[in-house]
């Protein structure tokens, strides 16, 4: 049964900003500052570049507090050198490190070091600088026969959740008009849990921007604490299929627990309902992984938690870093992967599936 009622969006406010003082020496930076001043939070004028503040000691506390801090500082030379980030796209782009949003299976866990805050760069102009140079250059998707007609691809979602901090930063706001305005044959990709998409639907964006809605089931779905939705953030992505961006859908992480195939049914039935007709619609599938590092931090984080992060079902797979990650065995994928084949091409058949991992 269908439960596609739209929610008014989510809007996240932190309780607190932090700005560097190397971050005030942008006018963006600046801007983000006044912006969230205007919007009752608590500006902290930082005397240095280090990002410090009073932290509680009980652990529980230092990560809700954490979690309601932003601080804007100027990201580091590393963040512009490009990095390729396969299956999603040519290069990634920084906008931020860090999301507001509670998930229990966050996979930012075992990669972002220090307390969970949310870190915005104050120089964007910086590294929007730099993109030109990337340009054609691209290695994943650039040269796959199926995706090439997008140009060169650029993710702006890797280590944050660009949509739920847009009311506060105008990041994402102003590198989709970037990508507007460009020459080159090129996209910007961003996926959210968050639907507040009404500052991005009179942006003049030329279809060089896709927004895909991570979505889950409701079964999986209340996993994700702090997030718009899964109904608006269905709804958000048909108004930015009206207002003429190329969208998709973002299906992670798939659970294998008892009971999947109706959960997820559910799911692509409500996305059906809305977006069994647009044209230009993508459909990205991530099935459930974690690694030993990420499993300690997220079971301190949420001790408690119900999410199944056990050996059942799984196998430690060895990334090209060297690193293990445990993902389900090959059983379940091809059960997982036969299932969710066969039911977007039923539900969804304008869908084009992108990839599966």
């Amino acid at each position: 049964m269908s439960s596609l009622i739209d929610p008014a969006p989510r809007t996240w406010r932190p309780r607190r900003l932090l700005i560097t003082r190397s971050a005030r020496d942008w006018a963006h930076g600046r801007d983000i500052a006044t912006r969230a001043a205007a919007q009752g939070v608590a500006v902290v004028d930082l005397p240095n570049d280090r990002v410090v503040w009073d932290q509680p000691d009980d652990p529980r506390a230092a990560y809700a507090d954490a979690k309601a801090t932003l601080a804007v500082v100027v990201a580091p030379p590393s963040k512009l050198r490009l990095e390729p980030i396969a299956p999603s796209a040519d290069w990634r782009v920084d906008l931020a490190a860090g999301c507001p949003a509670h998930c229990s299976y966050c996979y930012l866990a075992g990669s972002l070091k220090g307390p969970p805050i949310t870190r915005v760069y104050a120089n964007l102009d910086e590294i929007l600088g730099v993109l030109p140079r990337y340009m054609d250059q691209g290695t994943i998707t650039s040269r796959s026969a199926a995706r090439a007609h997008e140009g060169t691809t650029f993710e702006a979602s890797c280590y944050t959740d660009p949509l739920g901090i847009e009311p506060l930063t105008g990041s994402l706001s102003r590198m989709i008009a970037w990508f507007g305005a460009s020459d080159a044959a090129t996209q910007l990709r961003f996926t959210t849990k968050f639907a507040d998409v009404e500052p991005l639907l009179g942006l003049d964006h030329q279809g060089r921007t896709r927004m895909r809605a991570s979505i889950n089931s409701a079964r999986y779905a209340r996993f994700e604490g702090g997030t718009a939705p899964v109904a608006a953030r269905l709804h958000a992505l048909r108004r930015m299929a009206d207002a003429g961006y190329p969208v998709g859908l973002t299906i992670a992480p798939i659970i294998a627990a008892d009971g999947w195939e109706a959960a997820y049914d559910t799911l692509l039935a409500d996305a059906a309902a809305l977006l069994a007709e647009v044209p230009d619609l993508t459909v990205e599938l991530i099935t459930h992984r974690f690694t030993s590092g990420s499993k300690a931090v997220l079971d301190s984080w949420y001790p408690g938690s119900a999410l199944d992060m056990t050996d059942a079902d799984r196998v430690t797979k060895r990334t090209k870093f060297g690193t293990e990650k445990q993902v389900y065995d090959a059983t379940t994928m091809k059960r997982l992967r036969a299932w969710f084949t066969r039911e977007i091409a039923r539900r969804l058949p304008l869908a084009r599936v992108l990839y599966w991992t």
